[in-house]
């Protein structure tokens, strides 16, 4: 029996190069699965990513998933694509081993926590405080930056990874620190501030909060404040009625993935990436 893609639905194209379609995955003429094949990720039309893939639990096992994922490898190809990218609930063993099977490497994970209901302590001398509008101003201009040196890392080009930091910071934060839902703090140890934490409610399709920056000045790092910064982005989820707060790191920071462990972070989805040869 041959395992085939076949169209479910046209073809979406932009005028920007992106492009996805979804399918089925067919045993000569019977349905077994589907997925959504795009090029429309930051990265633009070069990388593109499989998605939803889905096997039916009567054809689970059979090499079906194998087979879906190289022929949908050879569409992005054939769209132009240099790079594929999945993402893998952390809790589909068999999806975890595919990509490992088909050669693809973890770039990052998405984590998340269950938040006690009484908020954790910090340590001795360490307290946290509101950013104020003058510090804000220079972790504006910095984060732009980094951000967009953080996407140029990762294969975009230099003029869309400014692009999408600009639009991305004006997008979460129209208001700055007076945009709703947004909380940025400060944690000081004996009084000297030390590092920061950006987080706001999880957006669409999300629940609880989300930290979307946090980062212990270079000077004062090991020395555990990273800890205390992550406790401190837990005491004001809660005090905000958040009872879930969530993450992402990338794969290549091993000392944060150990901390968010060691304060009890699971991995919700595991993130991946291939060059297509």
């Amino acid at each position: 029996m041959t395992t085939t893609l076949r169209p479910s639905g046209p073809l979406q194209q932009s005028e920007g190069g992106a492009r996805s379609r979804p399918y089925e995955v067919r045993v000569n003429s019977r349905r077994v699965g589907t997925l959504l094949i795009a090029a429309d990720t930051p990265f633009g039309p070069t990388v593109g990513e499989i998605r939803d893939l889905a096997i039916d639990e009567p054809d689970r096992r059979r090499g079906r998933a194998t087979v879906a994922a190289l022929a949908a490898e050879e569409v992005l190809r054939g769209w132009g694509c240099r790079r594929v990218r999945i993402s893998v609930p952390a809790g589909s063993p068999g999806g975890l081993r595919l990509a490992a099977a088909l050669g693809y490497a973890e770039t990052s994970r998405n984590m998340a926590k269950e938040l006690p209901e009484r908020p954790p302590a910090l340590s001795e001398g360490a307290r946290g405080r509101p950013m104020t509008e003058a510090e804000y101003a220079v972790w504006n201009v910095r984060a732009r930056e980094e951000y967009a040196a953080s996407w140029t890392a990762r294969g975009m080009r230099p003029e869309a990874a400014r692009a999408k930091s600009e639009a991305d910071h004006d997008a979460r934060l129209p208001e700055g620190l007076d945009t709703p839902g947004v909380t940025f703090a400060v944690l000081e140890s004996a009084g000297t501030p030390v590092g920061h934490v950006w987080l706001a409610a999880a957006g669409e399709g999300g629940e609880g909060a989300y930290v979307y920056d946090v980062a212990v000045a270079e000077e004062h790092r090991g020395r555990g404040h990273g800890r205390d910064l992550m406790l401190l982005a837990e005491r004001t989820a809660i005090a905000q009625g958040h009872r879930v707060l969530a993450l992402h790191v990338f794969a290549a920071n091993t000392p944060a993935l150990r901390l968010y462990e060691s304060l009890g972070y699971r991995t919700t989805d595991v993130n991946y990436a291939k060059e297509l040869g």
